[in-house]
C-alpha cells in the first residue's frame, strides 16, 4: 500500500450517513475514501428501528414542528431510491413495510383530534380496519383504531449492504485515525500510517465525532448523547407490526418494528417512551418486565410464553442541544476543510447529504484527476443486536 494517496472527499464512519454521502459524491464523479474502524453500520446504524419517518411522530400533540417540516419529505426521496429511481439506486434493498401505523388503544382517542388537525399529517393519514390491519392487530379481541401512515420501514442490513455495494473500492478498515498538517493547516488524515490528502474531510462518525474532534482539539461543534434502552422478544407466536401506540402524552407509548431473524422466527424491536427517561433508568431486567407488562395489557391475546428476550442500551449521537432536545434535521458544520456532521436520524441521510454537498458547491469543490485507488483492506458488514443476543 503506498504511504501517500489523494481523494477528493475523505469520509470518517460508515454509518448510513457516511455511506449514503459516499455513494451520492461516486455518483456525481468525486473520489472518495471512506474509513471505519470497526463494521459497516455496526454502531447506531444497525440499532435503529428502519423507520423512514415523515413527521407524524413529531406531531402527536396537534402542533406542526420543525422536526415535522424537515423530515417531511424524507419518504419520498426514500421510495425513489428503493424503486431505483432516485439519487441512489437502492433497489434490491428489502422493505419490511410499505406503511408504517399509529395505533390507538381501546377507546383512547381524544389525542387524536389535534392530531389529524395538524397540517403535518393532512393527505397522510387513512385509517384501517378488518384485513387491511397489520397481522398482530387482526384478533377479534382488538378493539382500538389504527391510521396508515404514508411513512415506510426498511430492513437496514440490507440497505447497508447496498450502500457498501456502491462504495466499490472506496472502503477502508482503518484503527488509528490521526490528524495530518502542513505549516498548521489541516490538509488530510493518517489512517493507520497511510497518509491521505483530501479537499475535504468530512466526519461523520456519529459517537465517535467526539474523539475525532478532541484530536483535532475543536471544542464546536460539540456532541450530545441521549440515551434508550430498547427491548428486543422472538418467538414464534409473534406476527409482524409496524406502529405507534399512543399513550397520553406527545410520545409514542410504544413503538413496535418487526424484523427477521435467522430462523424464521419475528423478532419485535420495542422503543417509544418505555425506552426513554424510565427506561433507561432500569436494570435489563427491570425493563424486560415493564415491556411484558406493556405488551400483555395492549396485545393480550398475544402469546409470549415461549419468547426470548433481550435489552440494548443505545446512545443517540447528535450536536449539542441545549436540554438535549432532539434536533429537528440533520447537522452539519463547516470549518474550512473540515465538515462535521450527524444525521440524528437514519431518515434523514438524504438530507445530511445535501448539506455537505451544498458546503462543497459553495467552496467551489469538484471532482479532480484523483489516481486509482490501491486495494484497501474492507471494513466487514455489521450485524444487528438480535443476532447477537437471541441466538
Amino acid at each position: 500500500m503506498a504511504s501517500v494517496i489523494s481523494t477528493d472527499v475523505l469520509i470518517v464512519g460508515a454509518g448510513v450517513a457516511g455511506l449514503w454521502l459516499n455513494a451520492r459524491l461516486r455518483r456525481q464523479g468525486f473520489s472518495t475514501v471512506l474509513v471505519e474502524n470497526h463494521s459497516l453500520g455496526g454502531a447506531q446504524t444497525l440499532k435503529s428501528q428502519g423507520i423512514i419517518h415523515g413527521g407524524a411522530k413529531y406531531a402527536l400533540h396537534g402542533a406542526l414542528t420543525g422536526a415535522s417540516e424537515a423530515i417531511a419529505d424524507m419518504p419520498r426521496r426514500w421510495r425513489e431510491a428503493l424503486a431505483g429511481d432516485g439519487e441512489l439506486d437502492l433497489s434490491g434493498v428489502r422493505l419490511l413495510s410499505e406503511a408504517h401505523y399509529l395505533w390507538s388503544p381501546g377507546t383512547l382517542a381524544g389525542n387524536l383530534t389535534s392530531f389529524f388537525a395538524s397540517k403535518a399529517v393532512r393527505g397522510r393519514v387513512d385509517q384501517v380496519k378488518g384485513d387491511q390491519l397489520p397481522p398482530a392487530l387482526q384478533n377479534p379481541r382488538f378493539k382500538g383504531k389504527v391510521y396508515r401512515l404514508a411513512e415506510l420501514v426498511v430492513d437496514v442490513p440490507s440497505l447497508v449492504e447496498r450502500l457498501a455495494e456502491l462504495a466499490g473500492d472506496s472502503l477502508l478498515a482503518g484503527q488509528k485515525v490521526e490528524p495530518l498538517f502542513e505549516n498548521e493547516r489541516l490538509i488530510g488524515l493518517r489512517v493507520d500510517g497511510l497518509d491521505i490528502l483530501a479537499q475535504r474531510i468530512v466526519l461523520s462518525a456519529g459517537q465517535g465525532n467526539a474523539e475525532l474532534l478532541a484530536s483535532l482539539e475543536i471544542n464546536v461543534p460539540a456532541q450530545q448523547l441521549r440515551p434508550l434502552h430498547m427491548v428486543m422478544v422472538k418467538g414464534p407466536s409473534l406476527k409482524p407490526l409496524y406502529a405507534h401506540c399512543l399513550g397520553g402524552g406527545p410520545k409514542p407509548r410504544i413503538t413496535v418494528t418487526t424484523h427477521p431473524a435467522a430462523n424464521g422466527e419475528w423478532v419485535w424491536y420495542v422503543g417509544g417512551d418505555i425506552a426513554e427517561a424510565e427506561g433507561v433508568a432500569r436494570t435489563p431486567d427491570e425493563q424486560i418486565a415493564a415491556a411484558k407488562k406493556e405488551l400483555t395489557s395492549l396485545l393480550p391475546w398475544v402469546d409470549l410464553s415461549q419468547a426470548q428476550w433481550a435489552t440494548l442500551r443505545v446512545d443517540r449521537a447528535e450536536p449539542a442541544q441545549s436540554g438535549l432536545v432532539r434536533p429537528d434535521n440533520a447537522f452539519l458544520a463547516d470549518t474550512g476543510r473540515l465538515l462535521v456532521g450527524w444525521p440524528t436520524k437514519l431518515a434523514l441521510a438524504p438530507d445530511f447529504s445535501d448539506r455537505v454537498i451544498h458546503a462543497l458547491e459553495q467552496d467551489g469543490i469538484k471532482p479532480g484527476n484523483v489516481p486509482a485507488l490501491p486495494d484497501f483492506p474492507r471494513p466487514p458488514l455489521g450485524k444487528t443486536a438480535w443476532e447477537q443476543l437471541l441466538p
